[in-house]
């Protein structure tokens, strides 16, 4: 079977790592991919603009794709589904109605609040003036979120009453387009944050492993926000009792309600949760798609053929399909560009990976591109580097390991992935 698969990060390259250890998965194209694609074996960059449905949907049909896997959030809420969909050409991910989970946060408060599923107390705004009255009226701290999607960088968990009202500003002034016309104001939730990506047919819901993730640039969880800096998996916040908690007043609710509304939704449900100190899950945001980095630290631990899971998905058979998992555990730590989330340099030489690689570790490249037969850095997170182990201390020892052996101009990463759930749990297995 050929695979179409549509994104250049480092999800995409782990989806394609993973995708390709089926025997079964003869070919996959990547549009358009990223160094790392672009240097495994059956692997194939397409040179084609994210938006260039039309072009995709060829692609599919000329080389005779068997399935296509939408990586990103964007094309999925621009309606890429729709429209293989409506030529007949499997493809994994929502319709562009199921998307509005992700691309519009006021739209899946409301469908959460319709369902009963457990969240933060919200209001919407179109206007800055009563925005900014509803923050002096709430008091902080407080989360303002851009409704639409901003890459990531939408959110702001605001400590003070000045820290809020600059975010709406910001919004407001066109800091993320028209993504922040309309912003989304939120009770501030305390507790563990922790990412529940399950995998659905439209019919029935089934979670991956629970992953965690690390936001913040510094140590510690300090300074602005970021794409992802690292991931761990399995997260042992998430016991079977959690879990089933998790399944039943938050998945299968969803899910329903998307149906209620007419939305066949076949793809990723990823809701991040924050547990609260009474051992409650909320969730705070939907996603419509695979997240990153989690998906680098979770694939490596699934048994079962991952596009087996996607066609089943797709063909509306999941309840078929038994989801399988090697013991132990998975750390992602990230390596970002100097300067990221901000201004940073591309072009940077990057060397070591394959040292890294006979260190035990999976190198998934995330902003790279190889020219002329160099691998240069070409984004702000640049390479994701995966270990796995018996448990998730052996894990993070034998990635930092690996990573010493990595060097570009301005390597920056954090050095305390996974480290607080070592502390706080030990070697307490999550729900498998």
């Amino acid at each position: 079977m050929k695979v179409l698969l549509i994104g250049n990060g480092g999800r995409e390259h782990a989806l394609a790592w993973k995708l390709l250890q089926s025997p079964q998965v003869t070919q996959v194209f990547c549009v358009p991919g990223n160094g790392g694609t672009a240097s495994s074996a059956r692997c194939q960059n397409l040179s084609l603009n994210l938006n260039d449905f039309e072009g995709m949907l060829r692609i599919a049909q000329v080389q005779g794709v068997g399935l296509t896997v939408v990586g990103p959030e964007l094309p999925l809420a621009t309606g890429i589904v729709d429209l293989f969909q409506s030529q007949g050409s499997p493809i994994f991910g929502p319709t562009r109605a199921g998307a509005q989970l992700e691309a519009s946060k006021s739209w899946a408060k409301a469908l959460m609040q319709e369902a009963g599923v457990p969240t933060a107390r919200a209001a919407t705004f179109t206007d800055a003036a009563a925005a900014q009255a509803y923050i002096q009226e709430q008091g902080s701290p407080i989360v303002v979120k851009a409704d639409g999607l901003a890459s990531g960088k939408g959110v702001t968990v605001a400590a003070t009453i000045e820290e809020a009202h600059a975010a709406v500003e910001a919004a407001f002034a066109g800091q993320f387009g028209a993504a922040g016309q309309t912003v989304v104001i939120e009770e501030c939730l305390s507790g563990e944050e922790v990412s529940v990506l399950a995998l659905t047919d439209g019919r029935t819901v089934k979670p991956l492993l629970p992953a965690q993730d690390y936001k913040r640039l510094g140590e510690q969880d300090t300074g602005p926000n970021t794409g992802g800096m690292g991931a761990y998996a399995p997260a042992p916040i998430l016991t079977d009792s959690l879990m089933e908690r998790v399944q039943t007043t938050i998945l299968e609710p969803t899910l329903a309600a998307l149906q209620k509304r007419g939305i066949d939704y076949r793809g990723v449900l990823y809701a991040g949760l924050m547990i609260t100190p009474t051992g409650d899950p909320y969730v705070i945001e939907f996603n419509c798609r695979f997240g990153d980095p989690e998906t680098q630290a979770i694939l490596p631990l699934l048994e079962t053929p991952l596009h087996e899971l996607l066609l089943a998905c797709v063909e509306q058979r999941l309840d078929q399909v038994d989801l399988k998992w090697h013991p132990g555990a998975a750390v992602c730590v990230v390596l970002a560009a100097d300067g990221y989330p901000d201004k940073f340099e591309r072009g940077q030489l990057v060397s070591g990976i394959a040292k890294a690689e006979e260190a035990g570790a999976v190198v998934f490249h995330a902003g790279t591109k190889l020219q002329r037969g160099q691998l240069l850095n070409d984004g702000g997170r640049v390479l994701g580097v995966t270990t796995t182990g018996a448990n998730l201390e052996a894990a993070i020892g034998q990635a930092y390991a690996a990573i010493e052996h990595i060097q570009f101009n301005g390597l920056y990463y954090r050095r305390d992935i996974g480290a607080r759930a070592v502390k706080q749990y030990g070697d307490t297995p999550a729900w498998r």
